[in-house]
């Protein structure tokens, strides 16, 4: 009996993965829960453990190729289960029961020959933690096309990622069950296909429009021999998604997967590449019309995930009383003093000084005075947390990650920048693991390093606030009854008002302000 290694659940709005390692080649012994492979997300790398001991038999999916949630990666033979080269040699005039025998692997049965191949079904996968239904978004295959096994069937959507649902042998689709647009359970029945030959016979034609060539609706040897060249590459589901958000057509965009298919780091790379300007074409004038324009116009549903997004949004901003105070604090203090100081640091700590650790301290140190900002609610109930876990924002490729910093309070300059440093890394290069971006209890956005002057971020929840950091920019202050010039950022601190009055609000960013303007404060704990 064959184990299958399946592709497990990769995490919140991650649908594929790049298969990055092999730890084990075909005929190696392999204990339960031992690593495999390794796969490689934009957000995470995820290890793929044995589920069971055996020997490792093949491997489908090779290193350098892309994988949905729970596409077949290869398969085990248990243990106790020998192929027939280790069966024990039968004893000489031995009587043969050739009833027992069974058929030969891909030689079927004349039962089978007779009924015409094996009836399956096409079930929901588990869809992941607390997720119990999900949406058919859309069908890749329709009732009597020829698929091969492991070729994606239909994409489902859930209210927190995408999954693939990949057809689990070689064959024919049957009949489809649940339409698109149709809600199905974890464990429902999508559709039924039929494998082997009772597929049928999947027709073929030439480009040229020459003569039809007929092979069975399984896949085997026979139609590796038969090269179709009009047979369609289905681009990842993920890449139709960005192409539909950012207005990419197909023809713009190269595909780098197999047979050419389209990934999402496909389009983005289409997206962020410099267009080639071309002379607009000119064209008659014509008076408005609201048809004219609807012609111009185009409509993409929302995906599940996107509605689930806009939702939980007005959700936070309906469900907390939140408010943004503003501040503006003198960068002076904090300039000179790593001016003077950023080359002996870097020597001894083999580390940058950042502004990013100045900050962290000083929200540790204002967070310590008005503990509610670093509280939640919980029902009835105020959670004090006597910690920080600083969530940092930072920016990567595909979009913005907040890891966190780990008892940030009790950490110093030198751990904290780091600490900051390793995550980013970690982020750029996609290998955050979900554990690093979850149990944050206070967040620092800093929308200055892409231009921003002044901005209300918006809430975490359940953090109770979040300090947004801006561009430093020189503005005329008076200083001592003197107009002079000084590197000026604007802070803003939004709040739940249901556990942070206004007074605490400001208070926490006040002492901000005077731990930045004199940096030595934080070095005496003032």
């Amino acid at each position: 009996m064959s184990i299958e290694v399946r592709v497990p659940t990769l995490g919140e709005s991650v649908t594929e993965a790049t298969v990055a390692t092999w730890f084990k080649k075909p005929g190696d012994s392999v204990a339960a829960d031992e690593m495999l492979c390794e796969l490689e997300t934009d957000k995470v790398t995820v290890e793929v453990p044995a589920p069971s001991s055996g020997k490792l038999d093949e491997i489908v999916a090779a290193e350098g190729e892309t994988v949905g949630v729970d596409a077949l990666l290869a398969t085990i033979a248990e243990a106790g289960n020998a192929g027939p080269e280790e069966m024990a040699p039968r004893p000489e005039g031995a009587k043969v029961d050739e009833q027992a025998e069974e058929p030969k692997h891909n030689e079927p049965s004349d039962a089978k020959q007779a009924t015409g191949g094996d009836t399956i079904d096409v079930m929901v996968p588990t869809l992941g933690e607390s997720v119990t239904e999900a949406t058919v978004a859309t069908w890749f295959k329709k009732e009597g096309d020829a698929v091969e096994a492991d070729e994606m069937l239909c994409e489902l959507e859930t209210d927190k990622v995408s999954v693939e649902v990949p057809a689990p042998a070689a064959g024919v689709l049957g009949k489809i069950l649940k339409p698109e647009g149709e809600t199905v359970e974890a464990g429902g029945k999508l559709a039924e296909m039929t494998t082997g030959a009772g597929g049928g016979a999947a027709k073929s034609t030439a480009s040229d429009g020459g003569d039809t060539v007929e092979r069975p609706g399984g896949y085997g040897k026979a139609e590796a021999e038969i090269p179709n060249p009009d047979r369609d590459t289905e681009d990842a589901p993920s890449a139709k998604k960005l192409m539909a958000e950012k207005g990419v057509s197909r023809d713009q965009v190269t595909g780098s997967g197999r047979d050419g298919r389209v990934m999402k780091e496909d389009v983005l790379k289409a997206v962020t590449q410099p267009k080639a300007e071309a002379p607009a074409p000119k064209q008659a004038p014509r008076a408005p019309s609201p048809a004219a324009d609807a012609d111009r116009e185009e409509r993409v549903k929302m995906t599940r995930l996107r509605q689930t997004i806009a939702r939980r949004l007005k959700d936070a901003q309906n469900t907390a009383a939140m408010l943004t105070t503003y501040n503006e604090v003198d960068m002076t203090g904090v300039m000179e003093l790593r001016k003077e100081y950023k080359d002996l640091f870097e020597k001894k700590h083999g580390v940058k000084l950042g502004f990013m650790s100045f900050f962290t301290k000083a929200c540790c140190h204002a967070l310590k005075e008005v503990p509610e900002v670093n509280a939640e609610i919980d029902g009835t109930d105020v959670v004090y947390k006597h910690f920080v876990h600083m969530g940092i924002a930072v920016g990567t490729p595909t979009g913005l990650v907040v890891p966190v910093v780990r008892d940030a309070d009790q950490m110093s300059f030198a751990e904290i920048e780091k600490t900051i440093n390793g995550l980013g890394k970690k982020a750029r290069d996609g290998k955050l693991s979900m554990a690093e971006m979850q149990g944050g209890t206070f967040t620092i956005s800093n929308g200055g390093v892409y231009g921003s002057l002044m901005s209300s971020p918006i809430l975490n929840p359940p953090q109770s606030g979040i300090l947004g950091m801006h561009k430093i920019q020189e503005r005329p202050m008076v200083v001592n009854g003197q107009i002079v010039a000084r590197p000026m950022m604007y802070l803003a601190l939004s709040y739940d008002h249901r556990i942070v009055d206004g007074k605490g609000a400001v208070t926490f960013l006040v002492r901000v302000k005077e731990a930045l303007e004199d940096p030595r404060r934080l070095l005496m704990d003032l």
